[in-house]
């Protein structure tokens, strides 16, 4: 009988090289993510032609819901209301258009005015030239001559302007889906999950995204129209023709950080120029409206998102440069957007990491 022989006592063997493989594991884990993080960043560079009108219309699908949900509690069809809302964000561009197309045709009338009120430059170059000749610098045998004005830029104009329009038709269209189909898609999203626990948590992860877009669509809607207010005032008070498409110009490219308001400071400066009686006099109203500009993006926008979206001033900046540099001004106008949309799924996937 072997039954009184003891039987070897199977111990757990702790090797010390315990730890170092778990620590290779968890680099091997990082890199993967890392990996997969960067074949997803260029993937969405390389094919931004057809992720930005879908990721558009998602995000302003998803801050425009609240309004199709209040119009179908009136008794108004989901399609019709998303259909309405489509409508509605497509006459406002054109009215845009329309308001602005008056300054740029006045501009076109006087472009002959800029070639004799650039000649007040001409000072400071005869100053610098006679600088150069002081110092034994032989000035060249050609004259400084301005440039004159052209429209040789109208048909690469026009060739760089087709591509958004297409892009933007494409925006409309996929709205009008996802605004039909956002609840439905909802729904199948929160029933995906088998746990109670689990529906409750996404349910409350699209409520929160939803509701907190809305906001910051309806805040940031706010803050622009006073910019364009302001522009329209300033156009006014300096004498520009039109100063409610100015206006309308203003509170539209604010939508856009940077490169909005850096693209009406140059149009206002233009038709300042031309309109002006001086060239310096023609300058005034870009310089007012950069000051708006400043107080209003360095002190007044922070302020208030900063503080009923409790969003990070760094954060936001940092956002703004990455998706500026990804998708250019639309990926600029995403930012804050998907900025909001990741701070939501943090706050609900990671409680422990709210501060």
């Amino acid at each position: 009988m072997r039954e009184g022989r003891p039987r070897p006592n199977p111990t757990v063997v702790v090797d010390e090289n315990a730890e170092p493989v778990d620590r290779l594991r968890l680099m091997s884990a990082w890199s993967v993510a890392a990996l997969a993080l960067i074949a997803s960043g260029a993937v969405l560079f390389i094919m931004r032609d057809l992720f930005l009108p879908i990721m558009t219309a998602f995000v302003v699908g998803v801050m425009l819901s609240p309004v199709a949900k209040a119009l179908e509690e009136r008794g108004v069809p989901r399609v019709a209301s998303a259909a309405l809302i489509v409508l509605i964000t497509a006459l406002m561009i054109i009215l845009t258009v329309a308001l602005i197309a008056a300054p740029i045709a006045d501009l076109a009338d006087k472009l002959p005015n800029i070639g004799a009120k650039l000649q007040t430059f001409e000072a400071p170059f005869a100053f610098w030239r006679r600088i150069e000749a002081s110092i034994g610098i032989e000035p060249g045998a050609a004259h400084l001559s301005l440039p004159e004005p052209s429209i040789a830029w109208v048909p690469t104009t026009i060739g760089y302007i087709s591509p958004p329009l297409t892009g933007f038709l494409y925006f409309l269209v996929v709205l009008l889906l996802f605004i039909s189909w956002w609840p439905d898609f909802r729904r199948q999203l929160v029933m995906t999950f088998a746990s109670r626990e689990s529906r409750l948590r996404v349910l409350k992860i699209l409520n929160e995204v939803e509701a907190s877009l809305a906001t910051y669509l309806l805040t940031v809607a706010c803050i622009n129209v006073a910019v364009g207010v302001a522009a329209g005032l300033i156009a006014a008070l300096t004498g520009l023709p039109f100063p409610i498409g100015f206006g309308t110009l203003a509170a539209t490219l604010n939508f856009i950080p940077i490169v909005g308001p850096v693209a009406m400071i140059v149009v206002l400066a233009a038709v300042g120029v031309v309109t002006g009686t001086t060239l310096w006099s023609g300058m005034l109203p870009a310089a007012l409206f950069m000051l708006v500009v400043f107080l209003e993006g360095q002190f007044i926008t922070p302020a208030i998102i900063g503080r009923r979206l409790e969003i990070n001033a760094l954060a936001v900046l940092l956002m703004l440069m990455f998706w500026t540099w990804m998708w250019g001004p639309m990926g600029a106008f995403l930012s804050s957007p998907l900025l909001i949309v990741g701070l939501v799924l943090r706050d609900h996937l990671y409680p422990e990491s709210r501060s």
